[in-house]
């Protein structure tokens, strides 16, 4: 019997890198706020010329966004390609850097996890 590419397990331990530690959760949250203002902005703000709002949610998502960016021109697409492909890029990018998050606090917590040291019994 073949076994999934990405067992359950996996799937679940790249969820709690991605969603499961303090720092992606807050660079997530930042990510959302400022979604939220460039939408605002976007849809009921007028402005004699383009607004640069949009930009912030770049900075954000650098520089893994302009990594899909690069591979996208690499496979011969347009600079940034069509509007839905600037939309999954930048959800991509956040998701990948959010991991990577994740697993550089891992990385300084100096474990694969919350795993226990076994102690003694009265100690």
């Amino acid at each position: 019997m073949n076994k999934p590419v990405l067992a359950k397990q996996h799937v679940h331990a790249l969820a709690r890198l991605t969603f499961g530690n303090a720092a992606s959760l807050i660079y997530l949250g930042v990510v959302a706020a400022t979604t939220v203002l460039v939408t605002v902005d976007t849809l009921f703000v007028s402005h004699e010329d383009a607004s640069f709002a949009g930009v912030w949610l770049f900075f954000l998502a650098a520089p893994t966004v302009f990594a899909f960016f690069v591979g996208s021109a690499l496979l011969g697409a347009e600079t940034a390609g069509p509007a839905w492909f600037v939309h999954v890029a930048l959800v991509a990018s956040v998701l990948v850097q959010s991991l990577a998050l994740g697993w550089f606090v891992r990385l300084m917590r100096g474990g694969r996890g919350r795993t226990r040291q076994a102690r003694p019994q009265g100690a």
